[in-house]
């Protein structure tokens, strides 16, 4: 996405953003909709079963380089999500994003300067920023 697309969709959520204007409301929103956003991802494993976890300690190579390891690293997820589950986790997702963007517009923060900041700072780290 392009900063002015960024720039638009933040308008656009400014524009949209009229009830819960207030900055506790933004804020508890924004925390419900991700907690929308687990519970989506949970009912695929729970409900759905198109996605299966499949979890244990992780081991990291001791002979390998740090570079090597997201590929030697499990993500302790099996299986793929349904058309369904993909839908219903976009559009929670996608609710979050809104309220992220909300929560930036009352800070008076530009979307995009963040995403910049952020993505200059994993540059920078590179593999050090080890999250």
């Amino acid at each position: 996405m392009s900063e002015k697309s960024l720039e638009s969709f933040q308008t656009q959520v400014s524009d949209l953003l009229i009830r819960h204007r207030s900055f506790l409301d933004v804020t508890s929103k924004f925390q419900e909709s991700n907690a929308r956003v687990n519970r989506a991802l949970m009912k695929s494993v729970t409900d759905c079963g198109c996605i299966k976890v499949d979890a244990k300690k992780q081991n990291y190579p001791d002979n390998s380089k740090v570079s090597e390891w997201s590929a030697q690293l499990s993500t302790h997820l099996d299986g793929k999500l349904c058309d369904h589950c993909h839908d219903v986790i976009s559009a929670e997702i996608g609710k979050n994003i809104f309220y992220l963007t909300s929560v930036c517009n009352l800070l008076d923060l530009k979307l995009a300067d963040v995403l910049e900041k952020e993505s200059d700072r994993l540059f920078t780290l590179g593999v050090y920023h080890l999250r």
